[in-house]
């Protein structure tokens, strides 16, 4: 490295990186900093992290590439069957057979010690998109074809996608929620699949996604 400096050209300059400093590297790590040693970290005051009291599982990306349209189903069918407060799911359709905008159907239960027990249909409809956003035409389409699964009554209808919603179909959700309408619909993008399955670990190397 010395005679590289020496010249101080501007393949020496190239050696340098390329052969020198990978070879002296980790021994100059490793004598970096001794046992008793305090380590850098990229934060300013640890008493700041700690008083934050940070807790709940960690979200990553999950590779999502890996599961087919099918695979994708049978994943959130794993996730509704092994779920406390989920009864009776059912798949029944085929992926993309015209299922009328059903994929799979739960009861969504709660136990209140006053009121009882509310069961509460579910009809979920899975979309393995990895480049294409659910627009507001795909919500008004899967909205309407809910009443085409009554009786009994549709309560709740779930849109789950690897992908995102686009402004205006959340703006077209949050409207028809906030409406008299006995339907809530509920958004399942991307990033929430990601927050539910980090605390299910076990789900997430069931189907490799990490």
């Amino acid at each position: 490295m010395a005679r590289h400096i020496h010249f101080g050209l501007v393949a020496d300059l190239r050696d340098i990186v390329d052969h020198d400093w990978p070879s002296i590297k980790p021994g100059l790590r490793k004598f970096l900093y001794g046992e008793s040693d305090p380590v850098p970290v990229g934060v300013e005051d640890l008493s700041l992290l700690v008083s934050s009291k940070p807790h709940g599982p960690i979200t990553t990306k999950l590779d999502w590439e890996r599961l087919s349209a099918e695979e994708f189903e049978r994943l959130i069918f794993t996730l509704i069957s092994s779920e406390k407060g989920y009864e009776d799911p059912e798949w029944l359709t085929k992926t993309n057979a015209p299922d009328r905008g059903r994929d799979l159907s739960v009861y969504r239960v709660y136990t209140d010690p006053l009121g009882g027990t509310l069961r509460q249909r579910v009809i979920i409809q899975c979309k393995h998109w990895l480049s294409k956003s659910v627009g507001p035409g795909e919500v008004t389409l899967s909205k309407e074809q809910m009443k085409l699964w009554e009786p009994p009554r549709v309560e709740i209808h779930i849109i789950g996608t690897t992908g995102r919603f686009t402004s205006d179909a959340i703006d077209l959700v949050e409207k028809h929620n906030q409406s008299d309408s006995a339907l809530t619909i509920e958004m399942w993008p991307e990033s929430r699949l990601e927050r539910l399955l980090a605390s299910r670990p076990a789900i997430i190397a069931e189907f490799k996604l990490r």
